[in-house]
């Protein structure tokens, strides 16, 4: 039996965006399969059944290749493509397979054209995987839960919205969420980090909805994920719940302004009836990572309407 070794070191996005390449490898290779993440991330790891093994990333870099020279794998499989990943190649010297990241597509996408093409992140992974003639099974995304049980009180339709991302410029504003969840009369579960509990805390005090409830810096991932998987319909800024949200299957409303769907990372394979609202959605992104922003100093995604994203809310869950 081969052994593999896959390498995705960050963040919650990217990772799940990698869970198609796990289970191909697996089922289609029988290898076993060991996967290389940062201790935070992995809850999204520990309980598919298509791996064999995790290891997670020492402070020390040395510690950790020393930790995988000592598996003695067939093959490595580079899914991060930085720096660090190299040096783990350069060190551990077995044959390895790189996700090549567009850089050139990517900075002429960014700077040029808009009409310049980029592959989903998902197929570029595939391609590093020609070589060992693995396919993709057109399955989706995994998220898996462990097997204790989450107690989740929820019987009702409810909205989840996940209100935060990397960066500010890629979140709406806490105006425009406020009313929104004044508009819909449905229950709505925010969720998101420690850094969006202020945020989560301003909106259940100015809404007029009082069927709000906050999440945000109270649930941990896999809580937030099983909020998302009971939910009707998540709403969600370009960031990695809106992978789960899609590994989950369930009908996604994202929104965009200095991304854009066309760099390669937009929900992959997700329910019909998503919708993505886009600001501009023919001009090119403000920036790869939605660092900066190119027309405002707090993102264009700020920008969309409000009655646009409720009148889309209400079509897509057939509600008046």
């Amino acid at each position: 039996m081969k052994k593999i070794l896959i390498i995705r070191l960050s963040s919650i996005g990217d990772i799940v965006l990698t869970s198609p390449i796990i289970r191909c490898l697996k089922n289609q290779t029988g290898a076993c399969i060991h996967y290389l993440v940062k201790p935070e991330f992995k809850a999204l790891l520990e309980n598919s059944p298509y791996i064999d093994k995790l290891h997670l990333l020492n402070n020390r870099l040395k510690s950790t290749i020393d930790e995988i020279k000592k598996e003695n794998f067939d093959y490595l499989i580079d899914l991060h493509n930085n720096i660090r990943t190299v040096i783990i190649k350069k060190s551990i010297r077995i044959k390895s397979f790189t996700y090549c990241k567009q850089r050139f597509r990517r900075f002429l996408h960014l700077n040029f054209s808009s009409k310049i093409k980029l592959n989903h992140v998902v197929n570029n992974y595939f391609l590093a995987l020609n070589s060992l003639n693995v396919k993709n099974d057109n399955g989706g995304l995994d998220y898996f839960f462990s097997n204790e049980r989450t107690y989740l009180d929820v019987e009702h339709k409810y909205i989840c919205w996940s209100v935060g991302a990397s960066h500010q410029n890629k979140m709406l504003s806490l105006e425009t969420i406020i009313c929104i969840c004044d508009e819909i009369d449905l229950p709505i579960y925010l969720i998101g980090g420690k850094k969006e509990t202020e945020m989560g805390e301003k909106i259940i005090l100015q809404t007029k909805n009082k069927q709000v409830k906050n999440f945000c810096g109270k649930a941990d991932l896999n809580l937030s994920a099983k909020i998302i998987d009971k939910c009707s319909l998540l709403l969600t800024n370009d960031t990695g719940m809106m992978h789960i949200g899609a590994a989950l299957k369930k009908k996604i409303i994202s929104f965009w302004g200095c991304t854009k769907p066309s760099q390669g990372f937009r929900p992959y394979l997700d329910f019909p009836e998503s919708v993505e609202i886009i600001y501009s959605p023919y001009s090119r992104p403000c920036s790869k990572h939605g660092k900066s922003c190119k027309t405002s100093v707090n993102g264009c995604v700020k920008k969309i309407k409000t009655d646009k994203i409720v009148k889309v809310i209400k079509k897509v869950l057939k509600i008046s």
